[in-house]
């Protein structure tokens, strides 16, 4: 298992339920943890791919009053001009790169890994990603944004030809659409391969065509393979 600092990430597991050639790391949102990732992504799995949901250790946040909850990172504010936790950033980023590395370590090539997550998770798993000197499967974002974004692209390692699908409602409140617009600019001068799709009336959740959208785009990404 990967760790940050103390606090040790249990991951929910989606085993391959045939000859396991891909894996699929996913990491939820603030205050929240991977059993609901998991029972979702249950609903259209792939019987090739490993479905990993890791847990976010519970940690004082600043926007909750510094109330203890699961978090990546610790968030100051909603606006995207507040400072940012680099510090929390970097050590979770580097949890999801052990569990990355765990995956490779156990038979199954980058290019058939995917990394992916929701608002603050997807932060982690964008910045991971970006400065990976792997060449991975794919990039899934769902109602996020690119934290540490003034690094980029100078902090850029990832091959530019990884395909990106980010997603993003319309009616999201918590990560603006604008947000994920803004993001979504900066990464397609990093990643050539870039799909960005708005879901009209979405909040900061998700639905069902959103889900339906997701499934096809990891088949395509990482399809059924004899390897």
């Amino acid at each position: 298992m990967a760790s940050i600092g103390k606090s040790v990430m249990k991951p929910f597991l989606i085993q391959a339920s045939a000859k396991h050639t891909a894996s699929f790391i996913f990491l939820h949102g603030l205050g929240d943890n991977g059993a609901g990732w998991c029972e979702g992504f249950n609903m259209i799995k792939i019987d090739y791919i490993k479905y990993i949901f890791p847990n976010a250790p519970i940690r004082p946040v600043t926007i909750n009053q510094n109330h203890k909850m699961p978090s990546w990172f610790d968030v100051i504010s909603l606006d995207r001009s507040a400072p940012e936790d680099e510090v929390g950033v970097l050590e979770s980023s580097d949890a999801l790169r052990e569990i990355i590395n765990e995956e490779i370590k156990s038979g199954i090539d980058p290019t058939r890994i995917i990394v992916g997550g929701f608002s603050q998770g997807g932060a982690v798993a964008s910045y991971t990603a970006l400065t990976s000197n792997l060449k991975l499967g794919g990039l899934l974002l769902l109602s996020t944004y690119l934290p540490l974004a003034a690094k980029f692209p100078g902090a850029l390692k990832l091959d530019n030809t990884t395909p990106l699908f980010q997603c993003h409602g319309d009616s999201d409140i918590v990560v603006g659409l604008k947000f994920g617009q803004l993001s979504n600019e900066k990464l397609k001068t990093m990643l050539v391969n870039n799909q960005f799709t708005i879901y009209k009336g979405l909040g900061h959740s998700t639905i069902q065509k959103e889900m339906e959208d997701v499934d096809k785009w990891i088949k395509e990404t990482i399809p059924l393979t004899s390897i």
